[in-house]
């Protein structure tokens, strides 16, 4: 696997600006994120664990400092191009599953490759293969509420990873599970990783699941440690 630095965060500050004051969530952050390897984000509430995933994921943009993606600086790209590159290049799973509840698993899963124009059929014949290969065979057709928890991220992983991106930015996946869902989930994203040389960044409050990382990140409110 490749230790080239697929992220390089350089000074990073990202400050949000109250009627009652300035919060400074990250202040002059600055550490790089290997191609191919599983980092573990950690640290009490409000830490900025999320704002840094969101920033990596081009969500937001720093206050202060620099984001380099394979040396491009996405904290100066356009909305347009940014939206481009996460459309290419990034799986976004979230702890709350944010699936649509009129939709079957399969169209929920599909919905991003349909959205961005990919062929109809090879679109659902690859959700269909990521949902079969998640154990929801026979759940295709069953809406979010005839799902399990477990089951409901399993399809929020498939739809981000429907486009084939090599970065998934995963926000708590296993927050609402629990601990042998959220094992089950962690293997499979675990498993995605190692056969197809995906980046895995993860923000987790369990301390078990984070040693299961390659590498663990604590944001804190002084300098960030590892």
């Amino acid at each position: 696997m490749s230790s080239k630095a697929l992220y390089q965060l350089q000074d990073v500050t990202k400050n949000f600006y109250l009627e009652s004051g300035v919060i400074e969530v990250l202040r002059g952050l600055t550490l790089e994120i290997a191609s191919g390897a599983w980092v573990a984000l950690v640290g009490r509430s409000g830490s900025g664990k999320t704002t840094l995933l969101h920033l990596l994921g081009g969500l937001d943009k720093p206050t202060a400092g620099r984001i380099l993606l394979d040396g491009n600086d996405i904290t100066r790209m356009s909305a347009a191009r940014l939206t481009s590159l996460r459309r290419k290049r990034i799986g976004f799973v979230f702890q709350s599953y944010h699936l649509f509840p009129e939709l079957s698993a399969w169209e929920n899963a599909v919905l991003p490759a349909l959205h961005w124009g990919s062929d109809r059929n090879a679109a659902y014949q690859n959700a269909r293969q990521w949902l079969h290969a998640f154990g929801l065979g026979e759940r295709l057709q069953h809406r979010p509420r005839e799902l399990s928890g477990g089951e409901q991220q399993r399809v929020a992983i498939a739809r981000a990873l429907i486009n084939d991106p090599d970065i998934i930015l995963a926000d708590e996946p296993t927050g609402n599970l629990d601990a042998t869902a959220a094992q089950g989930i962690i293997d499979i994203l675990k498993d995605v990783r190692q056969k197809q040389g995906k980046t895995l960044i993860m923000v987790t409050h369990d301390q078990q699941l984070a040693k299961q990382a390659d590498r663990v990140i604590r944001l804190t409110d002084g300098p960030t440690t590892e």
